[in-house]
């Protein structure tokens, strides 16, 4: 399984790096969703139109749907130091469930491309109306297909 991958550049800013000169962990998880929204677009019906994503998979959702974060999880394979310049960010999807699906990163050294982190964020549809998580819809399903790839983590 080797679904296609998005490659987005995600900035890095002075105010994300720690003492150590490195990208701040609690940072590195703003500049996951950062790299998910330019990748595969705001959830419908959030925020004020911008940038168009590589891909619009989210932001048409069906009404009263919302996209909630269910898990992150981070693998630091080497320090992501800061640098001015952004981060290349590779985004594919893994482990579709019924009601879930993961989004995978892996996060690269801007100058010498060498892998830093890896990481995955398990999203789920959930109805506002009925305050319970969906089933992802056959549609849902055909469009996420194309980007299904081996998971980060086994």
């Amino acid at each position: 399984m080797s679904g296609r991958r998005l490659r987005v550049e995600v900035p890095m800013r002075w105010g994300d790096m720690d003492a150590y000169g490195h990208i701040n962990n609690v940072n590195l998880v703003r500049m996951m969703e950062e790299a998910r929204i330019a990748g595969f677009g705001v959830p419908g019906g959030t925020g004020k139109p911008g940038n168009d994503p590589m891909v619009e998979l989210f932001s048409a959702v069906p009404a009263n749907t919302q996209i909630l974060v269910v898990e992150h999880r981070v693998r630091y394979v080497s320090p992501l130091e800061y640098r001015n310049v952004p981060a290349a960010v590779d985004l594919w999807l893994s482990a579709v469930k019924a009601a879930s699906f993961d989004v995978c990163y892996e996060f690269h050294d801007p100058v010498d491309g060498g892998v830093c982190v890896r990481a995955s964020t398990t999203l789920a549809f959930f109805s506002v109306e009925n305050q319970r998580l969906l089933r992802l819809p056959p549609a849902e399903r055909a469009k996420l297909e194309e980007f299904i790839g081996e998971p980060v983590f086994r």
